[in-house]
């Protein structure tokens, strides 16, 4: 029996605590999980500056160097957060730290992130800015990993590399594009191995996939459908009644993509799946032990 799609958690980024990010990744290796992925963000979006959040390039390398199995992955960095020939070294050497477990998710971030680039000094730029900077760095980093020159672009400038040591996977980790606008879906069909859509109904996620496969067809290119999104899973009404409270109490009300059972997240998974989606990456909303109970009650049966 294999799984209809592959199912992964990001970590507790937010909590500011290592050792809670290590052990989330580790007890999701062990509950058969198959990725663990960080926000790449330096505090949460929508909060204030002093709010704690963990880097996630360097948290990642201490998941690599801790797990043996899982997958790993950022979801998503920004591509205007590093220069996109140190994007590419340290995505390489996750993949090198992982032994070849590493996936780069990318994209053009959103307008809640603009507080973080006035607290840290990052470039602000407007959308078709962000799109085309976006799809250079992805050509960019790609051309790397292979071991190629990038011959630079209008806004990305040459990038010579090499990179040593290379990554392990053959042509480098792969790289999702995050995006909602068919444009950008397009791009990642155009020039990315993968793109996620980040909460998406099933119908949605179909007609944005066909996008995808259209643009990825015109340049003879396999490209994978990806889901990611906020899911609250409960045993029982009392559960959700507890849940729903502590999430109004937190002012976190909105932002859901799902909330019901665990059966019912079981179906909505398969539906993703049926209109094309490979992976599903949960952010898990609810009280403790949301990863023993999707592992019970979700992850068997998705097996087909």
């Amino acid at each position: 029996m294999t799984r209809a799609l592959k199912v992964g958690l990001i970590l507790p980024m937010f909590s500011g605590d290592p050792a809670r990010v290590l052990g989330a990744a580790r007890t999701a290796e062990g509950l058969g999980f198959d990725g663990v992925f960080a926000f790449d963000h330096f505090f949460p979006p929508g909060a204030s500056s002093d709010r704690p959040a963990l880097e996630g390039f360097s948290t990642l390398a201490s998941v690599a160097a801790t797990t043996e199995r899982i997958w790993i992955g950022t979801l998503v960095t920004r591509a205007v957060l590093r220069p996109p020939g140190l994007l590419a070294k340290v995505a390489a050497t996750l993949d090198t730290i992982s032994g070849g477990r590493m996936i780069l998710g990318i994209g053009t971030g959103d307008p809640i992130d603009l507080p973080e680039h006035r607290a840290f000094g990052f470039p602000v730029q407007m959308a078709r800015e962000r799109r085309a900077h976006l799809a250079e760095t992805v050509a960019g980093i790609r051309a790397l990993f292979r071991g190629d020159v990038y011959e630079g672009g209008e806004v990305v400038p040459r990038l010579e590399g090499p990179l040593v040591p290379p990554p392990v996977q053959p042509g480098g980790p792969p790289v999702w594009i995050a995006a909602q606008a068919d444009a950008v879906v397009r791009m990642a069909g155009s020039v990315a191995d993968g793109w996620n859509g980040w909460g998406l109904d099933p119908d949605v996620f179909r007609a944005k996939a066909e996008v995808l496969s259209g643009a990825a067809a015109t340049a003879g290119r396999d490209v994978e459908p990806t889901w990611a999104g906020i899911v609250q899973v409960v045993r029982d009404e009392t559960e959700m009644a507890r849940s729903n409270a502590r999430r109004r109490e937190l002012g976190l009300e909105d932002g859901l993509a799902f909330s019901g059972s665990p059966e019912a997240l079981a179906e909505r998974l398969l539906a993703l799946a049926d209109a094309g989606a490979t992976w599903a990456v949960l952010v898990l909303a609810g009280p403790p032990g949301r990863q023993e109970l999707l592992a019970e009650r979700v992850l068997p049966a998705l097996e087909r």
